[in-house]
């Protein structure tokens, strides 16, 4: 029991409800363990970065003890030299989810070595292999370099060479993806517009279809990608020398029609196409006369495959697609990083 007392996590639980007074008056005076004083430590310089009104000590304190933003006052965070000491050791997501605020904040100048250092750090491979592909966030920075992007009171205009940057991480970070090897056929609804930011997210619903289309065609040797609207189902190519931004413009489409998500299982029938699981992006609300639901049923039926569907209502708030008694049929609505695990775990009889 005394052991227990005297363990790290009973001194981060000491500070969590007593605040650093109570942690140096159970702890100060006594002899520590070594794992016991490294902590001790580290709240010490947390405490000290929380009072600190000199830049050069909290720039002493940040890079000794990796201290984290989150730990930092905000009147510091005005600092460019505060932000520099803290992108050395941030992990690759906090920085790409701080890349909007600095380039807004000016801290990332076109052209300069602090551009040049974070777009090092970006694509740095050793770091992608502990970046899951779903973690990148492109439109922190925006994933479109020739307008200006906003993001509540932020304002700014992306950075051409961090853009670039981003989108060589992203393919980078593809190969990272281990493969279900199951046959895919990937339906991108573009009757309406899908310049909209999905609900789970701040990323585009264009962006997200873009990703996971690129995703699948990269790992999964056996999948094909259609758009559809209105009626009409049409192949698309996805090569592998595409970037995201490229592979967004071919879905970008006139609005208008309707949406009838039956309409890439009817093609894959008609075309005998074999497929294990049907993924649907979608932005409008569904409608059409054959249920989604009854035309896989048929076309299990005819193909001989249990095929599962998988119906992503981007920016929906409800959905209702799937039989509910069929373990083989799954709505999303919204979407974010931990849907993609969903996707996942559902094709392989995970969930």
């Amino acid at each position: 029991m005394c052991q227990e007392k005297e363990s790290p996590v009973a001194l981060v639980c000491k500070y969590i409800t007593k605040g650093w007074k109570g942690v140096k008056e159970a702890y100060g005076d006594k002899e520590k363990s070594e794992d016991l004083q490294n902590v001790f430590v580290y709240l010490e310089a947390v405490e000290k970065a929380k009072h600190c009104t000199d830049e050069l000590e909290l720039i002493h304190l940040i890079e000794k003890h990796r201290l984290e933003k989150k730990q930092i006052l905000t009147n510091h965070l005005k600092s460019k030299e505060v932000w520099k000491a803290l992108l050395r050791e941030m992990p690759v997501v906090a920085l790409m989810n701080q890349l909007g605020r600095l380039t807004a904040d000016k801290f990332l100048a076109q052209g300069s070595p602090d551009v040049a250092a974070v777009c090092q750090r970006i694509q740095d491979e050793k770091a992608l292999k502990k970046v899951s592909v779903t973690q990148f966030n492109k439109s922190k920075e925006g994933g479109e370099n020739r307008r200006t992007l906003q993001r509540g009171k932020l304002k700014w205009e992306p950075e051409r060479d961090i853009v670039e940057a981003l989108d060589c991480a992203f393919g980078r970070s593809i190969p990272t993806v281990e493969p279900t090897g199951k046959r895919f056929l990937v339906a991108v609804d573009v009757s309406s517009s899908l310049s909209s930011v999905a609900h789970g997210s701040s990323i585009s619903t264009v962006a997200i279809a873009a990703a996971m289309c690129m995703v699948l065609t990269r790992t999964e040797p056996d999948t094909q990608v259609v758009i559809f609207s209105d009626g009409a189902v049409a192949p698309c190519a996805i090569s592998s020398d595409l970037t995201l931004m490229q592979v967004a413009t071919q879905f970008i489409k006139t609005p208008g029609g309707c949406t009838y998500c039956a309409l890439p299982i009817t093609w894959a029938s008609e075309n005998d196409k074999t497929v294990e699981v049907f993924i649907i992006f979608t932005n409008n609300q569904v409608c059409g006369r054959e249920n989604p639901a009854e035309t896989l049923k048929t076309y299990r039926q005819k193909s001989g495959v249990f095929s599962k569907l998988i119906v992503c209502g981007i920016i929906a708030s409800g959905l209702s697609i799937a039989d509910p008694e069929d373990r083989g049929m799954l709505d999303i609505c919204g979407f974010d990083s931990q849907a993609v695990d969903v996707i996942r775990y559902f094709v392989l009889d995970v969930i």
